[in-house]
């Protein structure tokens, strides 16, 4: 199977989507340049922000750094320190660098913006997980300051009305998918290989915004493109029984499994799964990205599961190679997609920064109007995409990557 047939099968609806309202390539255009893999120690998670040097950019945001969703925080940590060292080290343009811990929660995430404005920022990464991004989202309007989220993928991040995607605060932007584009491209992937299944069973978090959002959008366009959804069930806060759930899908004999969720509910529903000797293919998103390292579960039990990513650690070309070898270098394990996204965020901004002539002394909404300028006209190729560009909204438009696991890996599906 090649990842073409996603081309041949619906990335055009994808495409379609995130690339509605997309101005041309008026700015710049550049691509991130390949690092040099070394073996520097990284600051730990809690460490004091470097003194800046003579114009740097204060450059922060929040993420869970503890509890249950760290993974993803300290991903977006170690790859944004990596890409701060390298610009920094060019010279052209300066950042410092902090990050606050959120925990995934919206209300301490209101409390890591204000320590952040109290710092001085002055350029945002936003947060990494949605719920914190909409809550502080208001709040980067109302202070005029730029944000690009790597992974806060939530239509309420960019929008004020995001129940009907409209009203974009016009100021924060995803190098992330949205939500229902997630939704969209998994059942055209789905669609367009039926050699993985053709009866669909979904399991979702319907008390969860990145939950909700992809699945509304993929049971609307798998009735579209005719694939069969046997089984559409629901879970709540922090279950973590399945069976009924699981039982269902078995039953209707579903030979797809798609969970748009994180991993560490996915991880329990492949166990639980497991143990009835059920084995349909399991379809994930990017939410799933995660599951190989989280702590005391069997990693066999993701063989084979499939997932719509923009990063596939396994790619031959030599920005990703030497990216997975300078952080592995640095911190042990391979990055992950949120890594990726993070890393082309500064990239991206940094690009940004040089095309307008940005400096630190200008204001927050100076700074901000420039980078809005540039980042609705110009196109960035990095770890996550070629001729990434965004809409006025926001919106990223790239093209997903399909990956599955295989002993114990990513590998991304060519063959």
């Amino acid at each position: 199977m090649k990842f073409e047939k996603l081309v041949k099968g619906g990335l055009a609806a994808f495409m379609a989507l995130s690339m509605a309202a997309c101005s041309g390539n008026g700015g710049s255009s550049a691509e991130a340049p390949a690092p040099a893999a070394d073996d520097t120690a990284a600051a730990p998670a809690d460490a004091a922000p470097a003194e800046a040097s003579a114009g740097a950019f204060k450059l922060g945001l929040s993420g869970p750094l503890t509890g249950g969703a760290s993974v993803y925080g300290q991903a977006v940590k170690n790859a944004v320190e990596i890409a701060v060292d390298e610009i920094n080290a060019e010279g052209k343009v300066a950042f410092e660098f902090t990050m606050e811990d959120d925990e995934h929660d919206a209300e301490k995430a209101v409390n890591a913006y204000n320590a952040l404005k109290d710092w001085g920022l002055q350029i945002s990464l936003l947060t990494v997980t949605s719920a914190p991004g909409a809550a502080v989202a208001p709040l980067y309007q109302e202070d005029n300051t730029f944000a690009i989220t790597p992974s806060g993928s939530s239509l309420a991040v960019i929008y004020q009305d995001s129940a009907n995607a409209t009203n974009a605060y016009g100021n924060i932007f995803q190098m992330c998918f949205t939500d229902p584009n997630q939704g969209v491209a998994s059942a055209d992937y789905l669609a367009a290989n039926p050699d993985l299944g053709t009866k669909v069973a979904v399991i979702y978090k319907n008390d969860d915004q990145y939950s909700i959002g992809i699945h509304d959008k993929f049971i609307a366009e798998a009735a579209e493109k005719g694939l069969e959804v046997v089984s559409d069930e629901a879970f709540m806060g922090e279950d973590n029984d399945f069976n009924v759930q699981i039982t269902k899908a078995k039953d209707a004999g579903a030979d797809v499994l798609f969970l748009p969720i994180y991993y560490q509910p996915a991880s329990t529903i492949l166990k639980q799964a497991n143990d009835m000797g059920y084995a349909p293919t399991v379809f994930g998103v990017d939410g799933m990205d995660g599951i190989l390292s989280m702590e005391g579960f069997d990693t066999s039990l993701a063989e084979g599961v499939y997932l719509l990513t923009p990063f596939s650690a396994d790619a031959s070309d030599d920005l990703t190679k030497n990216f997975v070898a300078n952080y592995q270098a640095k911190f042990g394990e391979t990055p992950n997609q949120f890594a990726a996204d993070a890393y082309d965020c500064v990239y991206a901004i940094a690009q940004a920064i040089e095309a307008a002539g940005v400096t630190s002394d200008m204001s927050n909404a100076e700074i901000k109007d420039a980078l809005v300028g540039q980042f609705t006209s110009m196109t960035f190729n990095g770890l996550t995409g070629s001729d990434v560009n965004w809409a006025a909204t926001g919106e990223v438009s790239k093209a997903p990557k399909a990956v599955v696991i295989q002993n114990g890996v990513y590998v991304g599906v060519e063959d």
